[in-house]
C-alpha cells in the first residue's frame, strides 16, 4: 500500500549495512562478500598488532640497553677520573713525601744529636700522614695504631717502637740522650713502615 498525502513517513537513521555491501561490491566487483572483507580486516589487524608488539619490544630493549650503557659509561668516566686523581697524587703528593723523607735523611746524616732528634720527629709526622692516607682512624698516632692489627699492618711493631722513641724525645727534652745508633735503628723502623705503604 502506497502512502498518500495524509500519511506521515518516518525515516530510519539506524546502522545500515547495505551501504557497506554496496561499497564492497563497487570496490571488489561483487567478488567478495561483507563477511570476507571482515575476515580480511581481522587478518590485517592481527598482523598490525603483532608488528606493533614487536616494534614496541625493540623500542623497550633499546631503552633498557641505552640506560645500561649510559650507566657503564658513567662508571667508566668515574673510574677514569679516580685514576687521574690518583696519578696526580702520585706525581705531586708523592713528590712532597719524598722531599720530606729526604729532609729526614739529611738531618740523620748530621753530626749534631739535635738533628737526629729532629729527623725522628719529622719521620713521625710523615708516619701520621701515612696512616691518615691509609684510612686509619684516631686523634693521635697511638690511637691510629690501636685501631689496626698485624694482619692489616705488617710493620705495626716497627711503627710502635719508632713512635715510642719519638715520644721519649718529645717528653724528655734536652735530658733525653739520643745516640746515633738508636737514631739509625729508629729510622730503619720508620723506613720499613714507609716501604710497606709505598711512601719511599
Amino acid at each position: 500500500m502506497q502512502p498518500d498525502a495524509n500519511d506521515i513517513v518516518y525515516t530510519s537513521y539506524g546502522f545500515n549495512t547495505n551501504f557497506f555491501k554496496v561499497l564492497i561490491d563497487s570496490l571488489f566487483g561483487g567478488s567478495m562478500t561483507f563477511d570476507g572483507v571482515s575476515a580480511l580486516f581481522l587478518q590485517i589487524w592481527t598482523i598490525y598488532s603483532v608488528f606493533a608488539f614487536l616494534l614496541s619490544a625493540v623500542f623497550i630493549f633499546g631503552i633498557i640497553y641505552s640506560y645500561i650503557r649510559a650507566s657503564e659509561m658513567g662508571e667508566e668516566e668515574e673510574k677514569k677520573l679516580h685514576d687521574e686523581v690518583h696519578r696526580w697524587k702520585e706525581l705531586h703528593g708523592g713528590h712532597i713525601e719524598n722531599n720530606r723523607w729526604q729532609n729526614v735523611q739529611s738531618h740523620l746524616s748530621s753530626v749534631n744529636p739535635n738533628d737526629w732528634k729532629l729527623a725522628i720527629i719529622e719521620a713521625d709526622v710523615l708516619l701520621e700522614r701515612t696512616l691518615e692516607k691509609a684510612g686509619y682512624i684516631g686523634a693521635t698516632i697511638g690511637d691510629k695504631l690501636k685501631n689496626t692489627s698485624a694482619r692489616q699492618f705488617m710493620t705495626i711493631e716497627d711503627a710502635w717502637q719508632a713512635h715510642r722513641v719519638r715520644n721519649q724525645i718529645a717528653h724528655g727534652g734536652s735530658d733525653f740522650v739520643l745516640t746515633q745508633r738508636v737514631a739509625n735503628e729508629t729510622m730503619v723502623m720508620y723506613e720499613r713502615v714507609f716501604v710497606e705503604f709505598g711512601v719511599v
